[in-house]
């Protein structure tokens, strides 16, 4: 397959720059960048970071569900 893409210049000669250090064809550079970045995993922004998974939270602090019992009961829905 051939596909066509227009690349700012200052990427092009990027590429055309790495390809001459690699001694590779520029196609087969571009290439090879594009399965890595296919292969690579997305990284998660639905993810909690690093440091809140592992805090560990107040030793001495009440447990949530010790106020359960000063919760007040739910209201009867009204329907009209």
């Amino acid at each position: 397959m051939q596909i066509t893409i227009d690349l700012p210049p200052d990427l092009e000669q990027d590429l055309i720059h790495q390809a001459t250090q690699s001694n590779i064809p520029l196609p087969t550079l571009i290439v090879q960048v594009l399965r890595r970045t296919l292969q690579t995993p997305p990284i998660s922004v639905s993810q909690w970071p690093e440091a809140i998974l592992s805090y560990q939270g107040v030793p001495d602090f009440p447990a949530f569900e010790s106020y359960r019992d000063e919760l007040l009961p739910p209201r009867e829905p009204e329907i009209f």
